[in-house]
């Protein structure tokens, strides 16, 4: 935390090791963002647009088009054709093993830049911003996106740092694709790392 080296850590190769195939980081990456997506944008078919019960004139003998209903897709104020619907499905499947691995090879990635931040502990007494902001900047990730990994839900941690824009907070447990390719540096402290071997191995 006083950004002074304490010692070394051997970074395990099953984990920090691994060659990276970007095509299957790649199918990760979209399946992740597609299964996040949300679907809102959604218009009214002729069904559903409000009124057009009636006929508005008699088929025969007015010398206009014949209309069943005011609310065609012809006319303004009716349905919507092949717009966008609600009931859409972006969800992609991938195997867990494919997923494991797509995130062991973003992890090695950043072993092999030196893009990894090891801490031997991580504390703080109270939730404050300032006294976070201090420790970061000691570390070679100063101002840089950063992706903390913690080993549980630290409250004191995570409050503090929500306020500094270019670092996010993740449990080790929740770890994923996305969000270390998004971020050039991974801090982790030592008790999570031993908890992301021990999940991920």
């Amino acid at each position: 935390m006083s950004g002074e080296a304490v010692g070394e850590e051997n970074l395990d190769p099953a984990l920090f090791g691994i060659e990276v195939k970007v095509g299957l980081v790649h199918q990760a990456v979209i399946a992740q963002l597609a299964n996040r997506r949300q679907v809102v944008a959604h218009t009214k078919n002729r069904g559903e647009v409000s009124g057009g019960g009636i006929k508005p004139w008699k088929q025969k003998g007015t010398g206009r088009a014949r209309q069943g209903s005011i609310r065609s897709p012809l006319w303004v104020g009716g349905g919507v054709v092949f717009g966008p619907r609600n009931d859409r499905n972006f969800t992609q499947k991938i195997n867990k093993k494919m997923k494991r691995k797509a995130l062991l090879m973003c992890l090695s990635d950043r072993a092999k830049e030196e893009k990894i931040v090891l801490i031997d502990k991580l504390e703080l007494d109270n939730f404050k911003t300032k006294k976070f902001l201090e420790i970061v900047n000691k570390l070679p990730n100063k101002e840089k996106k950063t992706l903390l990994v913690l080993a549980d839900n630290n409250k004191k941690i995570v409050k503090s740092a929500a306020n500094l824009s270019y670092i996010k907070t993740v449990e080790a447990r929740g770890l994923n694709v996305a969000d270390v390719l998004q971020h050039d540096y991974l801090m982790i402290p030592i008790n999570a790392l031993r908890l992301m071997e021990q999940q991920l191995k």
